[in-house]
C-alpha cells in the first residue's frame, strides 16, 4: 500500500478558475463571520480543495502551516496566499480586500445604528 506525501501534487486538478469565479467566492466568504478563523479555514478547505479542486490538499496544508507560523490572522493570510497562488498579485489583493471589507461594513453599520440609538436616548 502506497501512502501519499503532503507535498505531492495531483495531476487531476482542475485548471485555474476564472478570476470572476474566485471573486465571487472571496466576496461570499467575507460576509461569513460566524465561526471565526477556524470556520473560515474549514470553509476554504471544503470549497477550494474538496468541492472545486482549485488547489491541492498538500498545497493548502503547506500554506496553512506557513500562515500559522506568521503573526496575525491565519485565515486572512491563507486567503491572500491562495488568491495570489491562483491569480498572482491581483488575486492576492482581491482575496485580502474581499475577506476584510464586508466585515468592516457590518461593523460600520452596527456602529451607526448604535450611535443613533445613543443620540435618541439623550
Amino acid at each position: 500500500m502506497r501512502t501519499h506525501s503532503v507535498n505531492e501534487e495531483k495531476t487531476t486538478d482542475k485548471p485555474i478558475p476564472a478570476f470572476k469565479d474566485a471573486l465571487k467566492f472571496w466576496f461570499k466568504l467575507g460576509w461569513i463571520s460566524f465561526g471565526g478563523t477556524t470556520g473560515h479555514i474549514s470553509i476554504m478547505h471544503d470549497y477550494l480543495v474538496e468541492k472545486r479542486k482549485w488547489i491541492s490538499n498538500g498545497k493548502f496544508l503547506q500554506a496553512l502551516n506557513s500562515c500559522m507560523i506568521l503573526p496575525g490572522p491565519e485565515a486572512q493570510q491563507l486567503a491572500i496566499y491562495i488568491g495570489w497562488k491562483l491569480h498572482g498579485r491581483k488575486g492576492g489583493v482581491a482575496a485580502g480586500a474581499l475577506f476584510v471589507l464586508p466585515s468592516m461594513f457590518i461593523l460600520l453599520i452596527l456602529s451607526i445604528i448604535m450611535l443613533f440609538m445613543v443620540i435618541s436616548l439623550c
